[in-house]
C-alpha cells in the first residue's frame, strides 16, 4: 500500500482528501437539517402573517377555505393602509359575497380602481385596492358600518344621498336609492333586479340588502363607533374557559399526535389528534363550535373571538405559537404559564410555556377569547 501511494502524484492525494472532506460534511448536514425537520413537522401546523399590535380583532367570519386563504393577504394589507384589524374579518365576509374567493379579482376592486370592470387580474392586487377603497368608503360614511358595505356595493353617490336623508344608513334608504338610480339607468336594458324581492318596489340598481347579504358570513355586533366586535358574552376565559380545560384533560394519556388527524368521528374514536383538531373537540364538548370538525386548522382558529392582551389571559383562552412556521402551533391556556395542547410527543399533555422552555421561547403573543 505504502509503495501504490509513492506511484500517487502528491497533488492528487490531497485534491482527493479534500473532496472527502468536502462529502462527509455535507452528508453530515443533510442529516442534521433532516432530522431538525422531522422533530417541527411532527410537533407543530400551519401560518397566518402576524398584525403589528397582534390578533385580528374580533368577531368571526364564517367563510369559505377559498376565501379564507385571502386572511394573511387582508390582514398585511390593512396594516400597510393603516385600517384597525379588527375590520379584516367584515373584509373576509365581503369578499365571501363578492366571489366566493374565487377568480382574480376577489375584492370586485377593478371599477374602484381604474373604473372599469376587468382590469385587475391579480388577486393580490385586487386585495391591496379592495383594502384601500374599504377604508376610504369607511372614512367618507363616518364609520357607519352599514353604510359603508352598502356603498361598496352602490359606490359613492349613496354616501351623498344618506347624509342630505338623516346620515345614517337604513334598509328603506338603500331601497329608496336603489329605485331613483334605476330609474336613471333602466332604459339601458343592463341593470335586472339580483332580488327577487326587489321587483315589487322596482329596486333593481345593485342589490338593496347587500348589508344583510355581507352580514350573514360574520357572527358578531357593530359598535356605535363602527367597529366590529364580539358577541356580548363571559366568553372562555371564565366559567366556560374551565369547563374546555376540564373536557381536554379527559383525554390526556389517550391519545397520539397524527398531523391532520382529528378531522374523521373515526379519528377522533381512535385518538388520533393534532394540535388545532383538539381544541375544536375541546370546545364542542362545552357546546361552543369553533369550525368545522373537516376543515379546522390554526388559520380558521385565529379568525374566531376575541383578541386579548397576552397579560390578561385566563384560563380557557386560545393561545398560539410561532414554531415551523408562524402561528404553527395552538393551545388552551391553563394558567401558569401552561397551556393544554396536542404536541408530537406526548399526544394531548400540559406543557409549559414559561420563557426558557421550547413553547416560551416561540409564544407570539397571539391570544384569542371564544
Amino acid at each position: 500500500m505504502h509503495i501504490v501511494l509513492q506511484l500517487i502524484p502528491r497533488k492528487y492525494l490531497i485534491g482527493g482528501t479534500l473532496i472527502l472532506l468536502g462529502l462527509s460534511g455535507l452528508l453530515i448536514m443533510s442529516t442534521i437539517v433532516a432530522i431538525t425537520g422531522e422533530f417541527e413537522k411532527d410537533s407543530q401546523q400551519s401560518e397566518v402573517t402576524e398584525i403589528e399590535g397582534g390578533g385580528i380583532g374580533v368577531g368571526t367570519a364564517n367563510v369559505s377555505p377559498e376565501v379564507m386563504k385571502y386572511q394573511p393577504l387582508l390582514e398585511k394589507y390593512a396594516q400597510k393602509h393603516g385600517l384597525d384589524a379588527s375590520y379584516v374579518p367584515i373584509m373576509m365576509a365581503l369578499m365571501m359575497q363578492e366571489s366566493g374567493g374565487r377568480g382574480n379579482d376577489p375584492m370586485q376592486s377593478s371599477e374602484s380602481f381604474c373604473g372599469s370592470v376587468g382590469c385587475i387580474s391579480s388577486p393580490e392586487l385586487s386585495v391591496d385596492k379592495g383594502v384601500l377603497h374599504f377604508k376610504s368608503v369607511l372614512e367618507k360614511a363616518h364609520y357607519d358600518l352599514k353604510l359603508c358595505l352598502q356603498s361598496y356595493n352602490f359606490g359613492g353617490g349613496f354616501i351623498n344621498y344618506v347624509m342630505k336623508n338623516g346620515g345614517k344608513y337604513t334598509p328603506e334608504l338603500a331601497i329608496s336609492f336603489s329605485q331613483l338610480q334605476y330609474q336613471k339607468v333602466k332604459h339601458t336594458g343592463n341593470y335586472h333586479c339580483v332580488r327577487p324581492e326587489m321587483v315589487p318596489y322596482s329596486a333593481c340598481y345593485g342589490d338593496a340588502l347587500y348589508v344583510n347579504a355581507v352580514l350573514k358570513y360574520y357572527t358578531g355586533t357593530i359598535t356605535a363607533d363602527g367597529k366590529p366586535a364580539a358577541p356580548a358574552s363571559e366568553g372562555s376565559g371564565g366559567k366556560s374557559g374551565v369547563k374546555v380545560i376540564d373536557a381536554g384533560k379527559t383525554l390526556i394519556g389517550k391519545t397520539r399526535y397524527v398531523f391532520g388527524g382529528g378531522r374523521s368521528q373515526s379519528d377522533i374514536n381512535a385518538g388520533r389528534f393534532d394540535c388545532s383538531s383538539f381544541v375544536r373537540w375541546a370546545f364542542e364538548q362545552v357546546g361552543m363550535n369553533v369550525g368545522p370538525m373537516s376543515g379546522v386548522t390554526t388559520d380558521t382558529l385565529k379568525t374566531q373571538g376575541q383578541a386579548i392582551n397576552p397579560k390578561d389571559m385566563k384560563p380557557g383562552d386560545v393561545v398560539f405559537f410561532d414554531t415551523y412556521k408562524i402561528d404553527g402551533h395552538v393551545g388552551i391556556y391553563v394558567g401558569n404559564n401552561q397551556f393544554l395542547g396536542c404536541q408530537g410527543k406526548t399526544g394531548v399533555a400540559i406543557a409549559s410555556m414559561a420563557k426558557g422552555t421550547y413553547f416560551g421561547e416561540r409564544f407570539n403573543g397571539r391570544v384569542k377569547r371564544f
